[in-house]
């Protein structure tokens, strides 16, 4: 049983999916990665619903994450998720309407938690009130967490480690951009991470693809 973060491929950049998402996929869609999303704005709903189609036809896991802050907003995109297919949806401030809409719509449901501002967002807030949160979100039916942890203005690895060690499935997403802070990612036992505006920016190397395998490689490696 794999017991690793498994990496979730974001077409993405600060927050926005980035057009040309659909010919990304396309060259990457045989990588090691089995979970691949994009955010709820930057692409004309067709061509969302047709880019996620076809990563299910690979046999992918999908999600959408949104980023929203109304209740309205936050419903809008579960409803997109539904729509498309998707498997989760990451991100949305919880609400009740969009918990029960997830939960009738079979989508596994991880909402932020903290204070969530801007786009690119930051989170503020203490672990104490997170962990209080997340946990109120799990017993209402949500199915995990998706923890802004290096978006967050205060220690980013110790929130990351109070979270994962109270709840899971914690979610680790935004700014993950560095070998130190995956190393960190596995440390604390996060079930999942995202990776979006790193490999645009190619911190993990020169190709997008192989970018993805090494990533995915070093998440599996026996560190011990």
């Amino acid at each position: 049983m794999n017991t690793h973060p498994e990496l979730i491929v974001m077409l993405t950049y600060n927050d926005v999916t980035v057009p040309q998402a659909a010919e990304v996929f396309a060259k990457c869609e045989h990588t090691r990665a089995r979970y691949w999303g994009f955010k709820e704005a930057g692409l004309p709903f067709a061509e969302m619903r047709d880019l996620f189609a076809r990563m299910k036809a690979c046999g992918k896991q999908t999600c959408l994450e949104v980023v929203a802050y109304t209740e309205a907003e936050c419903l809008r995109g579960a409803e997109m998720a539904a729509a498309c297919g998707c498997d989760f949806l990451l991100g949305t401030v919880f609400s009740e309407a969009v918990n029960a809409y997830c939960r009738a719509h079979g989508l596994r449901y991880m909402p932020f938690v903290g204070q969530v501002t801007g786009r690119p967002s930051v989170l503020e807030g203490t672990a104490e009130e997170m962990v209080c949160e997340a946990k109120r979100c799990l017993a209402q039916g949500a199915y995990g967490i998706d923890l802004l942890g290096y978006r967050y203005t205060g220690d980013a690895p110790a929130l990351n480690r109070a979270l994962t060690a109270a709840v899971g499935p914690v979610c680790i997403a935004g700014s993950v951009n560095s070998y130190a802070r995956l190393a960190e990612i596995r440390a604390a036992g996060a079930a999942y991470f995202t990776i979006g505006s790193a490999f645009f920016d190619h911190v993990f190397g020169d190709d997008f693809a192989a970018q993805i395998d090494a990533v995915c490689a070093y998440m599996e490696a026996d560190h011990a």
